[in-house]
Order: structure tokens, then sequence, then C-alpha cells
């Protein structure tokens, strides 16, 4: 047992009679610091992102996500230059229960297209915790063949506070994407509640992840998310698990039938696949390849994206309307004044939001 009086020790020093190696000495260390300090301007990350060049993007991508003002204005001046490059690709947004699959599908989906020419990146969406706040954003791990192909590029992002996990950093996002030349743009969503109406809100063709025998056959799950999607997808179609997924892709053929024709003209398909023997992937990129000449001949395509232009204005400004009232110096103060006043009783809460409100836009 060590002594009150012992001085502490550290676990971590250095070895005796053992010396750094020049790869990590002082000078290497400050050049590394220094260098990790110099943020290019808005400018340089431009060219960069429409020279296709990987480490452009993710730098403009993380002024995207950032909440410091100074990060906001150089991100609206580089989205603003990269608009015009953009608009060029399709996007597929991909949902599903946690352990469906969707990172192993999304990896063999995304090796498919890559081989013939593709350039897809991935937007993943990782769940924060409402307790630490944290995210693990596991992804790039999940996704380990797919992130060393040259065609492809991965970004995780967690989700924050938001609710789904998704809003305007993930729309921006892809436009800088596309600027930065990639054609396939896969969205995955945190697959957990409300993420899949946003994500909806944001690409072309909508893709439901299942799996057979989880109960869900009969009821037609949850209508909402079935109207929604353009294809049902029934994963882990392989080794014993064959049978059940046919039969799983049956019974929702049924309850496809149900449901009222869409605007697109399309009739949403189910089909099986599986992201381990990459059996019935070829498949799925022709039913969207289907989609797209359908929906891009009877002009359904187009106008949907300028019906997105105008949706992600008005849920901008709803979001840049909720910052300002929250970083305005008054009313920081007064919401804590409310706020314990709300918890002792001493007022309502609709009260407490008639004075901050009130007071905001005096």
């Amino acid at each position: 047992m060590v002594s009150k009086s012992s001085p502490h020790k550290s676990a971590l020093k250095e070895k005796e009679g053992i010396s750094q190696p020049e790869s990590i000495g002082k000078n290497s260390v400050a050049q590394i610091i220094q260098f990790r300090k110099q943020q290019p301007s808005a400018q340089e990350l431009i060219d960069g992102i429409l020279k296709g060049d990987k480490i452009s993007l993710s730098r403009a991508i993380t002024l995207v996500e950032s909440t410091q003002p100074k990060h906001l204005e150089k991100a609206n001046e580089i989205i603003q230059a990269c608009l015009p490059y953009s608009n060029n690709s399709v996007r597929i947004g991909i949902t599903g229960v946690p352990g469906v699959g969707k990172s192993t599908f999304i990896e063999a989906f995304g090796r498919f297209l890559t081989a013939f020419g593709k350039k897809v990146a991935v937007l993943a969406v990782d769940p924060s915790s409402t307790i630490s706040h944290g995210s693990i954003l596991g992804d790039k791990t999940r996704m380990e063949e797919l992130v060393k192909d040259e065609n492809a590029y991965i970004r995780p992002s967690a989700s924050g506070e938001t609710l789904g996990g998704v809003a305007r950093k993930t729309r921006e996002t892809i436009i800088l994407c596309e600027a930065c030349g990639f054609d396939t743009i896969i969205i995955e969503t945190v697959g957990v509640g409300q993420s899949e109406t946003a994500v909806h809100s944001m690409v072309d063709f909508f893709l439901l992840l299942k799996i057979s025998g989880a109960g869900d056959e009969l009821q037609g799950i949850k209508r909402g998310i079935m109207e929604m999607a353009d294809a049902i997808v029934i994963n882990k179609a392989d080794g014993d698990n064959i049978k059940k997924a046919r039969m799983a892709k049956t019974e929702f053929n049924r309850a496809l039938h149900l449901f009222p024709p869409k605007s697109s003209g399309w009739q949403p398909k189910v089909t099986t696949c599986s992201a381990i023997t990459h059996d019935g992937i070829a498949e799925i990129w022709e039913m969207i390849s289907e989609y797209l000449i359908l929906t891009k001949d009877n002009g359904y395509f187009s106008e949907r994206r300028k019906d997105q232009n105008q949706h992600w204005l008005l849920e901008t400004i709803n979001e840049q309307l909720k910052n300002h009232f929250f970083e305005h110096p008054e009313i920081k103060n007064l919401l804590e004044e409310n706020k314990k006043a709300v918890h002792d009783n001493e007022i309502s809460p609709f009260a407490a939001a008639s004075i901050l409100l009130e007071k905001y836009f005096r």
C-alpha cells in the first residue's frame, strides 16, 4: 500500500534508457500541431472539392456540421460556390431497424456500384447518446472494404439533438458530395423513429430493409414507412433463411397492394437479397434504374427535387430561427429564470414560453 506521503507516479512514462524515435520527436510533434492549426481558405476548399479531393470535402463537411458562427459563414460560401455543380446524382435513402444489416448491405451494394465505375458517397447517421451525447461513429469500421475503395467516400455523422438524426447538415453535405464528383449518394438513417421522414424528404429513391421472422409480415408494419418506401428488400436471405425470406416477400407484396397508387406512377416492389453472398444485389440496382427511367420520363423526378428544395428552405429558416433564439444574450438569462420557475411550479410552461417569445420579438 502506497503511503499518503509518497509522490504520485503517473502510469504513463518513458522507460529509462529508451529515447523517443525521431519520427515523434519534439520538432515533429510541433510541426504536426502547426499543420493542423492551419485552416485552408474557403476558396482553397472549393477548388479541392471540384477537383475531387476527399480531404477538402471532409474539411468542408466539418464546417457544415459546426455550430460556430464563423464556421457557418465559411460553410455557406463553400456551398454557394458548389451549388452549380450539384444536382447530378441519384440519392438513395436506406432505412431499417437496428440489426437488419444496413451497414453490411450498404457495403455490398456500394462495392457493386463502384465495380462498374460509379462514385459512391455514403452519409451514415450514427445515433447520439441522450445521456453522454457521444456517438460511436463506427460505420467506417463496419464497412472496412468499401472504405478502402478509391471510388467510395464514407462520412459518419453524429445525430446530435436533431430529431431523427438528419437536418440541414445532411442536406448540404449532399451538395458538397455531388460537387466532388460522387454520382450516387446513399443516406443511411438511424432507423429508430422519425429519421425516415427527414431522409425521405431529401432522396430520390427510398429503400426499406427488412428481415424475415420479425413478426411484421402480416401486419404490414407501420403504415407510414410502408407508404414512403419505393422498395422493400428482405435482407439476410441466405442459408436456412432463404425459405423464410421468400415467404416474407409474398406477405409484403400482399400488404403493398392495399396502399393507394403513388404519385410517381411507380408500383413499389419487394425483393430479397443477401449482403453476405451478394445474391440479389444486382437486381436491386436494376430496380432503382427502372424507377429513375420512369420518373424522369414522366417529370416526377425533377418536380420532386424542386419540392424538396422548397421544403429545405422552410426547414433551414426554422432551424436558424431556433438557433438565433437560444443564442440571444437576453434570452439566455431569462430562459434560466423561467426554467427554474417552471421547475418550482411558480408558472406554467406555456406562460413562460409566452414571456420568452414576447421578449425575443420585442
